[in-house]
């Protein structure tokens, strides 16, 4: 009996991630073409060291990097760029928009 609960749970975990959809959860979505015109994620975070911020993760979501970091102001954010331009589109913190590019 033992054995059989563990298995049990096992599976219904399993179930649970094949019937998840995959989306983006981002609430911004790039037409940003193949990867291969993208520009690197390294190349992101170099670019925004320079100018200041402090980048803790970058992925991609909805065809943008979304990044989590400090603006050179001192705000924790969550933000998106273009892969193509690394554009910055979005910047949000906590619920708020501090920055939204427009037609975004």
């Amino acid at each position: 009996m033992r054995v059989f609960i563990p298995l049990t749970l096992a599976a219904a975990a399993a179930m649970a991630f094949v019937s998840a959809p995959a989306s983006a959860t981002g609430v911004i979505k790039c037409k940003s073409g193949p990867v291969s015109g993208w520009k690197t994620q390294d190349e992101l975070t170099k670019k925004l060291t320079k100018e200041g911020w402090t980048v803790r993760k970058s992925k991609v979501d909805g065809g943008c990097y979304e990044v989590y970091g400090t603006t050179p102001e001192g705000d924790r954010v969550e933000a998106y760029f273009h892969p193509v331009t690394l554009e910055k589109l979005y910047v949000g913190r906590r619920g708020e928009v501090l920055f939204r590019k427009p037609g975004y």
